[in-house]
């Protein structure tokens, strides 16, 4: 019998990287699950690869109207939600001296504001269901200066709070709340970085465990915080970084430079 035989889970930004290796982990272990991004032909290629206990349906976590109908289209097809993840984000570079306010808004509206918008609809959709547990990817920016970043951490430390806030909330109706805070891993979103020898090799100094993680590391403590093994933990913001965050952020001043103004 699977961890999550009977199960139904939501996964944002489930098309590819991390989103993708959770809702793999969530089939893995029997449960059905909706994955929801912008790129219609990236889910649907996604879905096909995941198998048939996956379904799609586009989302855009910076619109209320977008979130709840994504929420909505899951509980019609499959008749409940119990699970859900929320990997949607952006990543953005810029210093307190030269990032423009419009950008800033963006990166919060997405990384925060966009959590809070899938928390919303998916805690009401659990309630319903009676309970549930929702797995939010938060960043080691959390909880480390990455210089040059200021946008992307602040919204990071925020999803965490937010968590955190969350769980106090929900715990009544039997929803569990929790984060991961992933280091460098291996997907598209941070290929600029695996992809660049001074960032990557910054990035292993900083790391007891001196190796670029994979989506399945963070996929396996994301299904963990899902399961009913997991049943009296909430709240909490996990770090699965090979312990960089026993450390210093990285410096990628230098990988940045070229895409900032000089003043």
């Amino acid at each position: 019998m699977g961890r999550f035989d009977g199960k139904i889970g939501f996964v944002t930004g489930g098309g590819s990287g991390i989103g993708m290796a959770c809702a793999r982990a969530v089939v893995a272990g029997g449960g059905r699950v909706m994955i929801a991004g912008r790129r219609t032909d990236v889910l649907e290629e996604a879905a096909r690869t995941l198998g048939p206990q996956v379904a799609c349906v586009p989302c855009d976590v910076t619109s209320d109207e977008s979130v709840d109908a994504a929420v909505a289209a899951t509980v019609a097809r499959f008749g409940a939600l119990h699970l859900a993840v929320n990997a949607a984000g952006m990543g953005s570079i810029g210093t307190v001296l030269n990032a423009r306010t419009a950008d800033f808004a963006q990166t919060l509206d997405t990384n925060l504001t966009g959590v809070f918008r899938s928390l919303h609809a998916e805690s009401r959709a659990m309630k319903a269901a009676g309970g549930g547990s929702i797995v939010n990817i938060s960043s080691i920016a959390a909880a480390l200066t990455h210089r040059w970043m200021s946008a992307y951490c602040a919204s990071k430390a925020a999803v965490n709070m937010l968590t955190r806030c969350a769980a106090d909330d929900l715990g009544e109706h039997g929803i569990r709340v929790n984060a991961v805070m992933p280091g460098l891993v291996d997907t598209d979103l941070a290929l600029p970085l695996t992809a660049n020898d001074a960032a990557r090799a910054d990035y292993l100094r900083c790391m007891p465990i001196a190796r670029v993680g994979t989506a399945d590391d963070v996929a396996a403590i994301v299904a963990f915080l899902l399961s009913d093994e997991a049943a009296w933990i909430t709240g909490q913001c996990v770090g699965v970084d090979g312990g960089h965050t026993l450390r210093r952020g990285p410096e990628l001043m230098e990988v940045f430079r070229p895409f900032l103004p000089e003043d």
